[in-house]
């Protein structure tokens, strides 16, 4: 009898009974497994069948058919064409509704430095800094920024055009999280970009970082990029590394001085 097995012998006929497959306990009498299945799935089918069917609704409702949006570059290209100063640009800027960056921005963040400054820097979109004061490159990328060009005897505001500065950026608005700006976002801001140009009409252009090279230059790789001079609307352009880049990567400060030196002899060849 089982009561009569002793604990360690349980355990050995238990482990006997799995070995050899007994490893399901049944009842005295038999069970027909195939017919408990079948009345199993008569049930959730009646139970389906009992629930009340989910109302349709029709198709127009649930997707609304979307219109075609407006051609927003076209819209961009012909408001910032009208402009005729800096000052009617950046009223265009303000005025321009077709950006969703504007929506969740602070601050329109147009330009700082002097217009008639001979290099104009073209950076990439403002970051929080640049959101609350409305300019660009005033956090520790603008101040790396400001260093490099004293270095070559040139600031934002100095009294000489000849050895002044002239900052924008492709976006006036900052993207949500400092992202990357989005193509079409570039492809709208564009047109501003180009008419600030011909307005400042500056004799060089310096693109800070990849996405400036990409809006201006249809181009990316600042590494492969930074230090060839190419031309943007009929002006010497230099690409350049971001000063964002550069505190990540301070070996790169190097390639970035060099490039200066270079920014600085082109300027005086065109004196």
């Amino acid at each position: 009898m089982l009561q009569d097995l002793s604990h360690s012998d349980a355990l050995a006929a238990l482990d006997f009974q799995i070995g050899i497959g007994a490893d399901e306990a049944i009842s005295d009498t038999p069970i027909d497994r195939y017919a408990a299945s079948v009345a199993a799935a008569e049930r959730k089918r009646a139970a389906a069948e009992a629930r009340p069917s989910p109302v349709q609704m029709p198709v127009a409702q649930v997707m609304p058919v979307r219109q075609p949006d407006a051609d927003v570059v076209a819209v961009a290209r012909a408001a910032a064409s009208a402009a005729t100063t800096l000052e009617e640009l950046r009223a265009a800027l303000e005025s321009y509704d077709h950006c969703d960056l504007k929506k969740g921005a602070r601050s329109l963040v147009f330009s700082d430095g002097r217009p008639e400054a001979r290099v104009m820097i073209i950076g990439e979109a403002p970051g929080r800094d640049e959101d609350i004061q409305g300019k660009p490159f005033v956090g520790r990328a603008g101040h790396l920024l400001d260093r490099m060009f004293a270095a070559i005897g040139m600031e934002r505001q100095a009294p000489e055009a000849e050895k002044a500065i002239y900052i924008t950026n492709i976006l006036p608005w900052r993207p949500p999280q400092n992202r990357d700006p989005r193509p079409e976002e570039m492809a709208m801001m564009k047109p501003f970009v180009e008419r600030h140009v011909e307005l400042a009409q500056p004799d060089l252009l310096v693109l800070m970082g990849n996405i400036s090279c990409q809006a201006m230059l249809g181009r990316r790789g600042i590494t492969r990029l930074r230090g060839s001079w190419s031309e943007v609307l009929g002006r010497p352009t230099l690409p350049m590394f971001h000063p964002a880049y550069l505190l990540r990567t301070p070996s790169a400060k190097r390639e970035a001085w060099a490039d200066l030196l270079d920014l600085q002899a082109r300027l005086r060849s065109l004196s």
